[in-house]
């Protein structure tokens, strides 16, 4: 017979484990049950026990999904949660993870709340390009609530203390129940159609998320985005946040406040009114001193003492015009022009003259220079010039005795011969 096989308790434990873990059934587990033993560890997890009136199991749900929740467990509080069951392998217990929660009953108004917010934020409902400024002093304001709750009566002492200017005209609404979406919207229109407003403040006092309902309809929304007249939304508590707040041109966190958005305080304005009285005051005597001194700098000005300055001006333009005209006439310009033709032709024959004697004493220069050196001229003085055969003969070295030559004087030549050749001794 085999000996019996003993399992260590981690090993069974992985083995539980793992058939939790391959079990379809349990990977998608939709739960309800009461929360007890709430902790919300200081990383974000929330661990808790679910529980009915038979039995319990252990829960946790980690940061990331709890972090998504929108509203704060507490113990003994009835809830929805999906998740997967598993084995916890360090005390061998198994609990459930959970990864999606809502209060029980508020599940399918939330989820419908998200997906009217989204689709209405696609379709740009939300985007404040389409917000319309709430008027700063409204001369009527249109309460649409319900005609009996302290709503209205915070919303009309508030006005009244604050701005009691303003015309309050209130729209009995229905604001819970079956009905109440249809009246919205019809009042909302017919606030439209009477015209008589500046401004609507929508709204109603707290409640639960069934009795604000009526502010999450699509319908109602569509009739707030369609109004021409600015609305102010005052839906609930400061923390309640419906489809119409994001809709409406103006969110208000109470009823009060809305009040308190639509209307300037008086004491504000009249505090306002005197400051700006006193700038004003302050800026006309500024203003009234700005204009004694350019007055005073006017009649100081000595156009007002000696008007007849004023022309002077004029009248020296006057007759540089005059001459300018005169200038450009086409006679003076012609006999202008006729003068600097004369000017001009008696500075051509001023210089031609100067020319002429110029060329004329140069010329003489040259005739009495070219007289100076012309051999006739130094042969009427007693010179002569000898050749023999056409040569000029400058030295006795170029004669012999028999040789014949030429003697040119002033008035005619000589044949002669040489009889005889003696040479000068120049040595001293």
């Amino acid at each position: 017979m085999d000996e019996p096989r003993y399992l260590t308790v981690t090993a069974l434990t992985k083995y539980i484990k793992a058939k939790f873990d391959y079990d379809s059934h349990l990977k998608k587990v939709l739960l309800k049950g009461e929360i007890s033993n709430f902790k919300h560890h200081s990383r974000g997890h929330f661990y808790f026990t679910l529980k009915d009136d038979k039995t319990q199991i252990s829960a946790i749900m980690f940061a990331s999904s709890a972090s998504k929740v929108p509203f704060r467990p507490e113990d003994g509080m009835s809830v929805l949660v999906e998740g997967n069951v598993s084995v916890y392998e360090a005390s061998g217990n198994y609990q459930i993870y959970v990864n999606k929660m809502t209060e029980e009953g508020l599940g399918n108004l939330y989820l419908a709340y998200e997906q009217l917010k989204k689709k209405l934020a696609e379709e740009g409902l939300f985007d404040d390009r389409h917000k319309q400024p709430i008027p700063a002093y409204p001369k009527a304001i249109a309460v649409l609530t319900s005609p009996t709750g302290a709503a209205v009566r915070d919303i009309i002492h508030i006005i009244n203390r604050r701005y009691p200017l303003a015309r309050i005209i209130v729209y009995p609404t229905l604001v819970q129940g079956e009905y109440a979406k249809d009246n919205i919207v019809e009042n909302l229109r017919q606030v439209n159609r009477d015209g008589l407003v500046d401004v609507i403040i929508l709204g109603r006092g707290g409640g639960s998320i069934e009795d604000l309902w009526p502010f999450n309809e699509e319908v109602v929304a569509r009739a707030i985005f369609a109004s021409t007249i600015p609305i102010i939304s005052a839906v609930g508590h400061e923390t309640d946040y419906t489809i119409s707040d994001f809709v409406a041109d103006k969110r208000a966190p109470t009823p009060s406040g809305a009040a308190e958005i639509a209307v300037r305080d008086q004491i504000d304005l009249r505090s306002e009114l005197v400051q700006r009285g006193e700038r004003a005051k302050h800026a006309l005597t500024r203003l009234l001193q700005r204009k004694q001194e350019r007055l005073a700098t006017l009649r100081s000005h000595y156009a007002l003492r000696d008007p007849l300055r004023l022309l002077e001006g004029k009248i020296r333009a006057l007759d540089h015009a005059q001459e300018k005209l005169r200038m450009l006439h086409p006679g003076i310009r012609l006999q202008r022009s006729r003068d600097q033709l004369r000017a001009t032709t008696r500075q051509l024959h001023e210089r031609m003259r100067r020319i002429v004697d110029a060329k004329r004493n140069e010329f003489i220069l040259h005739i009495n220079q070219l007289e100076w050196t012309n051999p006739l001229s130094i042969m009427n003085k007693g010179y002569s010039v000898t050749r023999k055969d056409g040569v000029i003969i400058k030295t006795v070295d170029a004669l012999t005795v028999g040789d014949r030559f030429t003697v040119s004087l002033a008035d005619g030549q000589i044949e002669a011969t040489a009889d005889a050749i003696r040479k000068e001794d120049n040595d001293e």
